[in-house]
């Protein structure tokens, strides 16, 4: 597997135009993002240059485009916040260690192949997080489209401040926000291959704040302010002991997010380009852009969904596209950033309270009562303590009750083929002969049929079947249809035989191969019953289940004897 991806000119064309059309898109949402950060704009420029150039060089998705996203925002909101009111003087610089922490964590979930392990949750939970995600993005975004200060709190101390935020509104800032959505919502389709519609918002809406709404000598509209062309500052890591915690929790959080992210995303253009992208050789790539990214003061970023599916409809198809637009935005960042100053931020809190409803899982969330009521249960637990408790809570809060439910329904499935057997009766599949052998043994016989996998789920169906029966004198556990045995049911079959045991019953076990009979007898039942009692035959194993119950007719007469038709 090559390290660094090659740079390939095979589809010169299509690349670079889709390059050139990503850093369209990415220009305002950098911004927009950076601005929502806490970090400032230029953190948002330097997030979208340097994560997209090197996510695409170390990466393994050719046609992903990377830099800061909706999900990975809000972390690193709340992170910098929390940090900056703990330690106002070196809170901002801490915020980047976190991200350069995250990186770190990335890093060491691709060497540790988890790639395929991330996105292996259930889409209820995913549509739940997401959900929460779009709503927090447009609750932070509340206070700037209003032409507020953001109070602290996150989403409860916006809405404790509401009735606030609502008295004092300013109405030319309220404007500009209602005409930045207004374009966004109904931007024409086709205009959207000339001009991405972020950008029409946030040209249209700068031109009217200065030249309509601007006044020169006292300025009533919010702006980003003049940004420092140039080169960033390296923002070299820092900690403290009484911080190290939370930034230790946060880094995890944050590089789980971003690889959930990414990954779904990647999907996206495998499908698009019906290509297949290495999971775990991306998380490596996305690692090391944002190390790199938090060195340079830039805010964190993922595999973002709208500009790698802006730049495959153009006709980017390899790691070039990535490289293009981060030239492009660099350009930007270094000659004219100055250009960027009177960006009022009404503008971009409407571009981001787009994105946050465009995150909202709307579709999923119409249909999904009507699919499962305990579904749709799991959605709105997510979205709630994603919204209001935490975001990782969340996902293993919902992670849980959803596997939860699906080993309760695979109990039950798994459940009804546990069975015990002691005459003909058509609950599996018999040859002739064993159903003679059965009606032979005039129900001294048991056979313990299982079959499927036997999770620990099934171990109660077990114990309560094997416990229903108590009259018998040699028990037949049939394992020859069981592909996987798990501890708790391995516990629940060793338990059945010793009771057998101790009742003086004969014990067979029959079909028991591989692992699952490795596993049996790592558990010591092999000490339990002789060799010769295990046996690779059902047929054979109740012929000798049948000579064992004669055996014991001839010794002991006052038991019911068994008579047999010759």
């Amino acid at each position: 597997m090559q390290v660094i991806n090659p740079i390939k000119f095979d589809n010169l064309k299509g690349d670079i135009f889709g390059g050139l059309t990503a850093a369209v898109v990415a220009l305002p949402m950098a911004l927009a993002f950076g601005i929502a950060s806490g970090a400032g704009a230029s953190a948002g420029i330097w997030g979208a240059i340097l994560v997209g150039f090197f996510a695409s060089i170390f990466g393994g998705t050719p046609s992903l485009i990377s830099e800061p996203t909706g999900p990975m925002t809000v972390i690193i909101t709340a992170v910098i916040a929390e940090l900056v009111a703990r330690n106002p003087e070196t809170g901002l610089a801490m915020g980047f260690t976190v991200v350069m922490m995250a990186g770190v964590f990335q890093i060491l979930f691709g060497i540790l192949k988890l790639g395929k392990y991330i996105t292996m949750l259930p889409y209820n939970v995913i549509s739940g997080f997401m959900t929460g995600i779009g709503i927090i993005l447009i609750f932070l975004q509340i206070a700037p489209f209003l032409g507020q200060q953001t109070p602290s709190g996150g989403v409860l101390g916006i809405i404790r401040n509401f009735p606030e935020l609502i008295a004092n509104i300013n109405p030319q800032e309220l404007a500009l926000g209602l005409i930045t959505l207004g374009i966004l919502f109904f931007y024409p389709r086709k205009w959207k291959a000339i001009v991405p519609p972020q950008l029409t918002a946030l040209l249209i809406g700068t031109l009217i704040s200065i030249f309509l709404l601007g006044n020169y000598d006292i300025r009533t509209i919010s702006d980003i302010g003049e940004l420092t062309p140039g080169l960033p500052e390296l923002q070299m890591p820092t900690w403290n002991i009484d911080n190290l915690r939370l930034m230790f929790v946060n880094a995890i959080v944050l590089a789980t997010v971003g690889c959930i992210d990414c990954l779904l995303t990647c999907v996206v253009c495998d499908s698009l380009t019906r290509g297949e992208h290495q999971s775990n050789k991306e998380l490596v790539g996305q690692g090391i852009a944002n190390i790199i990214t938090g060195l340079c003061g830039g805010i964190a970023g993922s595999g973002a969904t709208t500009p790698s599916v802006v730049a495959i409809q153009a006709g980017a198809r390899s790691t070039l596209a990535s490289v293009v637009r981060a030239l492009v935005l660099l350009v930007i960042a270094i000659w004219a950033a100055p250009l960027t100053a009177g960006i009022p931020l009404a503008v971009l809190a409407g571009i981001v309270i787009k994105v946050g409803i465009s995150v909202i899982d709307s579709s999923f969330l119409k249909r999904v009562h009507k699919i499962s009521w305990k579904a749709a249960g799991i959605v709105y637990v997510v979205v709630l303590l994603t919204v209001f408790v935490d975001l990782m809570i969340a996902v293993a809060v919902g992670v849980f009750i959803a596997n939860i439910l699906t080993i309760e329904k695979l109990s039950e499935l798994q459940s009804t083929r546990v069975k015990t057997i002691t005459d003909d009766d058509d609950q599996i599949r018999l040859t002739d002969e064993e159903k003679q052998i059965l009606d032979l043994a005039d129900n001294r016989l048991l056979l313990f049929h299982l079959s499927g996998p036997m999770i620990f789920g099934v171990a109660k169906a077990i114990s309560r079947e094997h416990s229903a029966i108590d009259n018998y004198d040699v028990l037949l556990v049939d394992l020859s249809e069981v592909p996987v045995l798990g501890v708790t049911s391995s516990l629940a079959i060793e338990n059945a035989i010793q009771e057998a045991l101790d009742l003086g019953r004969k014990v067979i076990v029959v079909g028991a191969t591989g692992k699952v009979k490795r596993r049996l007898e790592k558990l010591g039942i092999g000490g339990l019953i002789p060799g010769h009692y295990w046996m690779g035959d059902r047929l054979t194993a109740l012929q000798e289940g049948l000579n064992l119950i004669r055996a014991k007719q001839s010794l002991d007469p006052s038991n019911k004897s068994i008579t047999i038709d010759n």
